[in-house]
Formats: C-alpha cells, structure tokens, sequence
C-alpha cells in the first residue's frame, strides 16, 4: 500500500501541488467556525453570526465555477492568486471593521467567498500532468479525498490555537495569509505555470451543457445533503448522551473512516468503467447512512460513523474519473469546481434541514435526513443511468490524444486535459 502512494509522491512536483492546494484551502475550511467565533466575540449574536457565514458560503458556492472557467480560459497563476490576495483583503477588512454595519460586512463576506481561488478543481486538472499513468491519476484522486480529512480536522484546532495566542480577528488574518501562502506555492510550480487547458467549443453553458455532468451535480448536491445533517445530528445525538466530546467522537470517526477508505481506495488498480464503479460505492455509502437513524450507545455509534465515512473519499474519487471523462473540452477545471458548489449547497441544505429535524425528532430525524439524503443520491445516480454512457467514438478519441508529459516528451494514453 504504502509503496504505490510513495511512488505517486515521488513525482516532480507532487508533494507540493497537494500541500500548497492544502494549505490554500485552510480559510475555505475554517471560515465558518473563525466567522462565528469572530462575530460572537465581537456582540454578534447566533443569528448574525449564521447569516454573515452563509453569505461567504454562498459567494464561494457562486464564485468556484465563475472562476474555474476563467482558469480554463486563462490559466492559473492569472486567476487563482488575484483572487487569493482579493479575498484576503476582504477578510481583513472584515476583521478590521467588525460585523457591523451589516451590509459592509455581508460585502466583505461575499467578496471574501466569490473571490476564494478554485484550488481544488485546479489540483485535479493538474494531476494527469504531474503523475502520467492513468493508475496513478486515480491513486491521485484518492489521496486527494482522503488529505481534505485531514485539512478538516486540523483546521478548527488551528482556529482555537490563533485565538488562543492572539484573538479571534487574529485568526481571521492569519488564516487568510496563510491561504495567499498556499496558493502562492501552487501557482509558481511548473506544471501550474505550463498548464492549459484543451481548446473549448464556445457555449454559455460550458460543462453545464454536458448530461453526465448534470447527472453527477444532482448525485453530489445528495451526498451533500447527508454529510452536511450529520454534524447537526452528531450534536443532537450527544447532547442525549451526556454532551462533552460524544460530538467530536461521532465527526472524528467519520473523517477517519473517510481517511482509511480513500487510502485503500488508491492503492489498488480498478477494472472497468468508472461509472459502473461509482454506483457500486453509492450503493455502499447510502447503505452505510442508514443504520445511523438507529441511534446506539456510543460506542457503537462512533463505529457506525466511521462506517458512514468509509466510502465517502472514494465515492468523490472516483467520481473525479467520470467528471473527466464527461466534461466537455477545455472545461475541465470548471467541471470540478461545479462538483465543489454541489456538494457545498447540498450540505448547507442538509445542515439547515437537519437543525428542525433534530429539533423536533430527536437525534434519529437528524440522522434520518442524511439517510435519506444517501438514499436519494442513489437514486438520482440510478435514474440518470443513461447520461453517464461513454460512446465508443469518444472514448477511442480520448485514448488516441496525446499528452506532453512534465519533462516534454510525448506519450501516448490517458489523455485528459491537460498539459499544454
């Protein structure tokens, strides 16, 4: 195991494509708990400060696609350090003024989101090129999903740590820098200097106007519907069973579930279409939400989260195969980045549902919503069968494309986007 993921490491620029995109993304998956923390300290209320993290919420959901386009049309570096350094002054704007008035600081929070640098999508446009074999692309992918758990569970300790030594402004700044810092290490690497993506078809839609990417939209909005309930229900669910960390046990083994599944997932060679695969892995995911609603002691019930978490790295790895596979030419990073909003608004949604649900039913509602939101995901993903065929004719074009490859010789096989 470990020696096909040392290999992939290897490669010339790897290890620092996938901390830098890491790093980058610190105030995107901080920025709710340092936007409450800082509003709180500063007189904010609950509701103030819920508003003020939806708003930033929404300008990223909004500005990952606007971007990620932008980046297929004019590379990298152009696109994803202005934005870095722009909604860094937003941020610290923001923790310069306070939360009041509100509409400053609602348009410093929609700045800051529209602004946020489409890393994510970015790095896996980047892989095919830094890696080559089409293997190793998806022990990419995987390590990949698997790394977010950890950029997940460090980030809110960072946040307490910045408050701790400073205040909860400091933090705000600090983790806004440390994003400029992230990126900056992505985009002055090679391949993200080199990178351009496949000539596109000129279409107001761009990836949008592909079914099976559509498809795969409506699959993740779904998945993120349950993996956004769990958190509120994870709440709901210790404070029947003596509060104190029960919360933190139930999230950390799903994100550790969420590690060890996408690590093992990497590592082995997988046969056949990626599609196919990708509904087998929904189908275990969706099975593996459902015993939650049965609200065990909490032993049992840590061991079922992380049992939830199992599949969840690579349902999202594999699925990055089929959105390569599926997104139009030269839209590829913009393709990436609208699996990003989907599965953002879809755990917005599964939060704001999960909170009444909770509320009203307990810890097994809450619990209930994000089985029912796996289930449902397997359902759109079954139903959408069709839109996520490859033809022949296609797939024949894809494989006889060649790529340049990081050290300019030309080699022929796996042909995503990429290198130009």
């Amino acid at each position: 195991m470990a020696a096909g993921y040392l290999e992939l490491l290897r490669a010339r620029h790897a290890v620092r494509l996938l901390t830098g995109t890491l790093i980058g993304r610190l105030p995107n998956a901080t920025a709710a708990l340092a936007i409450v923390l800082f509003t709180r300290a500063h007189g904010g209320d609950y509701t103030l400060a819920g508003a003020l993290s939806a708003v930033y919420g929404l300008g990223t959901a909004v500005g990952q696609p606007l971007l990620g386009r932008l980046v297929d049309r004019r590379g990298q570096p152009r696109v994803m350090l202005p934005g870095a350094l722009v909604s860094c002054a937003a941020m610290a704007a923001f923790a310069a003024t306070g939360p009041r008035p509100l509409v400053l600081a609602c348009a410093e929070m929609a700045v800051a989101g529209l602004a946020t640098p489409p890393l994510e999508g970015g790095l896996r446009a980047l892989w095919p090129s830094v890696v080559g074999r089409e293997e190793q692309v998806h022990a990419a992918y995987a390590l990949d999903a698997a790394a977010q758990e950890v950029m997940f569970a460090a980030g809110p300790l960072l946040v307490t740590l910045l408050i701790a030594a400073a205040s909860t402004g400091a933090a705000v700044l600090v983790l806004s820098l440390i994003g400029v810092a992230g990126t900056l290490l992505v985009v002055t690497a090679g391949p993200s200097r080199r990178w351009r993506a496949e000539p596109r078809e000129a279409h107001w839609l761009g990836p949008l106007r592909s079914p099976g990417l559509l498809a795969l939209l409506g699959t993740f909005f779904f998945v993120g519907v349950a993996l956004g309930s769990i958190a509120v229900a994870a709440v709901a669910y210790a404070d029947a069973h003596g509060g104190g960390m029960v919360s933190s046990y139930l999230l950390s083994a799903l994100g550790a579930g969420a590690l060890v599944g996408g690590v093992a997932y990497g590592v082995r060679h997988w046969a056949g279409p990626p599609e196919r695969r990708l509904r087998v892995l929904v189908v275990l995911l969706a099975a593996a939400y459902v015993p939650l609603v049965t609200v065990p002691g909490v032993a049992l019930m840590t061991a079922l989260a992380g049992l939830s978490g199992l599949f969840l790295a690579p349902v999202l790895a594999c699925a990055f195969v089929v959105v390569d596979r599926h997104a139009p030419s030269g839209t590829v990073t913009e393709a990436f980045s609208w699996i990003v909003t989907a599965f953002g608004v879809g755990a917005s949604a599964g939060t704001a549902i999960a909170g009444p649900a909770a509320q009203y039913g307990g810890a097994p509602a809450g619990f209930g919503v994000a089985a029912a939101g796996g289930v449902v995901a397997l359902l759109v993903l079954l139903g959408s069968g069709r839109f996520l065929r490859v033809s022949n004719t296609r797939e024949l074009h894809r494989h006889d494309v060649k790529k340049t490859d990081r050290i300019g010789t030309v080699e022929p096989g796996f042909s995503s986007s990429h290198q130009a």
